[in-house]
């Protein structure tokens, strides 16, 4: 997947979700998703702050923050959730094509895209069908990289499987399951791991 592809992947996958949360009540906004500290509505929120920050406009929002990560998204979420949830998925809907992101390799932003995305619908008893390939590249970044999500240290050690693709990866004992779910566990979604099978599950399961 070329990296003009990459960004083709995330402005459908952002468009799909806008649509998936068009009539979406009170409720299901302020439903914890699947980042526990996070609602749906901050998780959108969360989505369109990334999708507006360059790299000249990270430096000063960092700084802002005390160089705190954390500080700097509860302020972006405090802003871009709007007055309502209709106008957080107005924001939303604004940036499903920008392509300006914080300075950091493009697989990143996919593979945040596709996670956030399911951080949301699994909580809401929403299917989508994830472009295959898109998960394939994202696990495979995610496998590389202890960047933010610490995804490498979490699957160290572990030979992983996907039951729907021909993706595998790594040596050890066996994790195998559903490709968007393995996606989800190395990026520490607990939750995920009980749609896997495996000696490495217990393994996987117990790595925060």
């Amino acid at each position: 997947m070329a990296n003009t592809d990459v960004w083709g992947t995330v402005h459908a996958e952002r468009g799909a979700l806008a649509s998936d949360l068009e009539g979406l009540d009170d409720a299901g906004w302020a439903t914890t998703s699947l980042c526990r500290e996070w609602s749906v509505r901050d998780v959108v929120a969360h989505l369109t702050a990334t999708a507006k920050i360059t790299g000249a406009t990270f430096l000063p929002k960092i700084l802002a923050a005390g160089f705190s990560l954390s500080k700097m998204q509860a302020a972006d979420i405090a802003r871009e959730r709007g007055s309502s949830p209709a106008d957080a998925l107005k924001r939303f809907r604004a940036e499903v094509n920008s392509t300006k992101h914080p300075p950091a390799p493009i697989d990143s932003w996919l593979g945040e895209l596709l996670v956030h995305a399911e951080d949301i619908r699994r909580p809401l008893g929403i299917s989508h069908a994830y472009p295959t390939e898109a998960l394939g590249r994202a696990a495979d970044f995610y496998k590389r990289s202890n960047l933010v999500i610490g995804g490498k240290r979490r699957v160290a050690g572990l030979s992983l499987r996907a039951t729907d693709t021909e993706w595998r990866s790594g040596d050890g004992p066996e994790v195998v399951g559903p490709m968007l779910s393995l996606l989800m566990a190395m990026t520490g979604r607990a939750a995920a791991t009980d749609d896997l099978s495996g000696d490495g599950v217990a393994a996987l399961r117990s790595r925060p």
